[in-house]
């Protein structure tokens, strides 16, 4: 049976549920936990549906929803929203880390609790609205919208340095989002202002009935870059992360890493690439540079870090590096790897976040030379660090190996160079994740780690399903590169045909691949 306008429930029930959350009494703080928990939990399985529904041989998007918003003369604005290939596992990767979010702050969050819980949902409803806006214009307002519960993350309930933190944040965001405002108003005109929807452009570009001029075409492209390039955030734009990260309470370090991070890359899938393929291709070897650099820089600089959250803060910086280089080697294989690294940086940092979080409220600090030994006192505690921190150096038999092997397969079909320098970002996360390991958990203890308490019933919960999911990707990574493949297929076939003749025996290759199988 179809639920109507499901999209629309999965973008709009959080909110729903912050709204009811302002007319429960603040005391009433089992209340407003479960009410909070409930909805995200209700949210997380309407987009089991969606997924469950989602035809993986059609290309294009599903689900789609259209209706009239700010219509004037001359202006049409509408609520579009749909899904495809590229937006699916990322909403479900949103949906899945929210409740988890609320219980990692079970018990963490005591002060102002309501307004907590109230910023989470609002979070949620404008992180999911980014992947699903096929209008240029109510992108942007979910894209500013997901700003203002971050800030209040950070800024309210954050560390020491929490408003410096904030402020950094909210400021790097915003100059790139008003960039990005200019090339969507700058894109709209060029279309013969008549309409801000995503489709309707995309298709006129891609046709030929509307054509930007080279220079029109690459301060486009470098409007929407930076916008996303911020929030990746790649090299020299990073600075705001590891602040934000080390700043933010527990389940805001977990949502800015599972799912706002994506953000960019998926803004570089969903506009740059598509958009405006001939400067993409110009821009690629730049690019690459620039995601080797923070592949490498990352990693070297986690290395040193000597405080636990600042250490997976840098990291990130690594992987979504890896990420990016993934996108500009315009392959199947690269694009596959870089879909499927963005739900395993997720899954794999979100824990570990979720991880260091629970050593916090142990021991009330998160350097590592105050610890060792804990494996002593916290068996269980470490034994799921392990999985975790095996996770993200991509041993194989976990998500971590199957992603970072397709980008680097990808990569090396357009430079051999690059993917051996992207390599180097594996083995220096290694040394760095395991060293970590090595002085946390192994050794002799001393009094205060002696004490500190393992793992309780609500936090095994949490983390079984990110390490279920973690197992299922490595061991079974069809279930999602299958139903990626289709769009993905139809964001190279666009670069390739920008690319001219030469370069579409590939992705031709490719479609055939998927035609035979969907055939058997």
């Amino acid at each position: 049976m179809e639920i109507p306008s499901i999209l629309s429930l999965v973008t709009y029930l959080p909110a729903a549920a912050a709204l009811v959350l302002l007319f429960i009494p603040g005391r009433a703080a089992r209340a407003v936990k479960g009410c909070a928990l409930a909805a995200s939990l209700v949210t997380f399985a309407l987009s089991l549906r969606v997924v469950a529904r989602f035809d993986q041989a059609r290309p294009g998007f599903q689900f789609e929803e259209s209706t009239r918003w700010i219509e004037t003369a001359g202006y049409r604005v509408s609520h579009h929203l749909g899904i495809d290939g590229i937006s699916l596992f990322l909403v479900l990767l949103t949906t899945f880390i929210t409740p988890l979010a609320i219980l990692a702050s079970w018990n963490s969050i005591q002060d102002r609790l309501k307004p907590f819980m109230i910023c989470l949902l609002v979070l949620e409803t404008g992180m999911v609205g980014v992947f699903c806006a096929l209008d240029l214009v109510l992108f942007y307002v979910f894209w500013e919208v997901m700003l203002i519960p971050m800030y209040f993350l950070i800024g309210v309930w954050g560390g020491e340095r929490r408003i410096y933190a904030a402020v950094k944040f909210i400021l790097y965001t915003l100059a790139g989002s008003l960039l990005m405002l200019l090339a969507i108003l700058a894109l709209f005109y060029a279309n013969g202002g008549s309409t801000f929807d995503l489709v309707e452009i995309s298709r006129a570009l891609s046709s030929g009935s509307v054509r930007l001029a080279a220079r029109q075409e690459f301060w486009l492209f470098a409007a929407f870059l930076v916008a996303f390039a911020v929030k990746v955030p790649m090299f020299p734009l990073h600075t705001w992360l590891p602040d934000a990260h080390v700043e933010a309470p527990t389940a805001g370090s977990v949502i800015l890493a599972g799912v706002l991070l994506k953000m960019g890359t998926y803004g570089m899938l969903r506009f740059c690439l598509p958009l405006f393929p001939s400067t993409a291709i110009a821009a690629a070897p730049y690019l690459s540079a620039l995601a080797i650099v923070g592949i490498i820089y990352g990693a070297l600089v986690a290395m040193v870090q000597p405080d636990l959250k600042k250490l997976v803060a840098y990291s990130s910086v690594s992987h979504m590096g890896l990420v990016v280089l993934g996108i500009f080697a315009f392959t199947p294989e690269g694009l596959q790897g870089a879909m499927l690294q963005m739900l395993n940086h997720g899954l794999s940092t979100g824990a570990l976040f979720l991880l260091v979080g629970m050593i916090y409220e142990r021991r009330h600090t998160r350097m590592i030379a105050d610890f060792g030994g804990l494996a002593h006192a916290a068996p269980a505690l470490s034994a799921f660090f392990l999985v975790v921190t095996l996770s993200s150096i991509g041993l194989p038999g976990l998500n971590g190996f199957v992603g970072e092997v397709l980008v680097l397969a990808g990569t090396y079909l357009r430079s051999r160079a690059a993917a051996a320098l992207g390599a180097t970002g594996m083995v220096l996360g290694a040394v760095y994740m395991l060293w970590m390991y090595q002085r946390v958990f192994l050794g002799k203890p001393n009094a205060a780690n002696a004490a500190l308490g393992d793992l309780g019933l609500r936090e095994k919960a949490v983390l079984l399903p990110i390490l279920g999911l973690m197992l299922w990707i490595g061991v079974y990574s069809g279930t999602f590169l299958g139903r990626t493949e289709a769009s993905i297929l139809e964001v190279v076939e666009r670069i390739e045909r920008a690319r001219g003749p030469e370069g579409g025996f590939r992705v031709d290759a490719a479609r055939g691949v998927l035609e035979t199988r969907e055939r058997r």
